[in-house]
Order: structure tokens, then sequence, then C-alpha cells
């Protein structure tokens, strides 16, 4: 997130449950003075819920939920809602993730354990 921050993106939004990790990414916000960065502390499928209530639509989410815990099944069905129709998905996985939410793997690989994936909607 503060990568796209720093490469222009006009708006980025972290979202993390963890207290430690949380604090982590305010202190870095504050640190780069990261003006377009808002951070929430929320767990994925509250966000997604409360994104979607309020009409946000983002051009680009980026998925590492944990591992073994079918976060990707759970957040799938909420993606729709907030993404705009060409929106991409970039996902880090314990396994391969070919397809989510009618978008599809264009770029893939693997880095000791973990696959990632870049999805765009089909037809594109």
């Amino acid at each position: 997130g503060f990568e796209a921050a720093s490469r222009g993106a006009a708006q980025v939004t972290l979202v993390e449950n963890d207290a430690r990790a949380l604090a982590r990414l305010e202190a870095n916000a504050a640190k780069l003075a990261a003006a377009n960065v808002e951070i929430r502390r929320a767990d994925a499928l509250q966000f997604l819920r409360e994104a979607a209530r309020a009409g946000r639509r983002f051009d680009l989410v980026f998925l590492d939920p944990p591992y073994r815990q079918d976060w990707l099944a759970r957040v799938e069905p909420l993606l729709a809602a907030v993404l705009n129709e060409r929106a991409l998905i970039y996902v880090e996985a314990e396994h391969p993730v070919e397809r989510l939410d009618c978008r599809r793997a264009v770029r893939s690989g693997r880095a000791g354990q973990v696959y990632y994936q870049l999805l765009e909607p089909e037809g594109l």
C-alpha cells in the first residue's frame, strides 16, 4: 500500500485487524507523511461490508489473508460490491489462485511457500 501511495495512487486504504501490525502501519504512515493513506482496524469482511454500504469502489485490491483459514472464499462474495468494472486483484495465498470474482490470473508465480497472482476481469 505504501508503495502504491508513493507511486501516485490518489487514495490507499490499508486494512489490518492485528493491533501490533496496525501500530506499525500507523507509525510508518506518520514517518512517510503519507497523507493519501487511510488505515482502518477491521477484518476484511467487516471492511468490505462497510465499504459496500458507503458506496466505495476500488481500482486495485491487494489480498494477503492469513493462510489456512479460508479467507479468500469468505471475501470473494463481497468483492463485486466494491470493485470497479476494470479493477485488478493481487492475491498472495498458500495455493495457486486461478479465478476470483469473475477475474482470472494473468500473471502468477511462487516465492518459497507463497503463490502470488495478478487477476484481471475476464474479457480484457
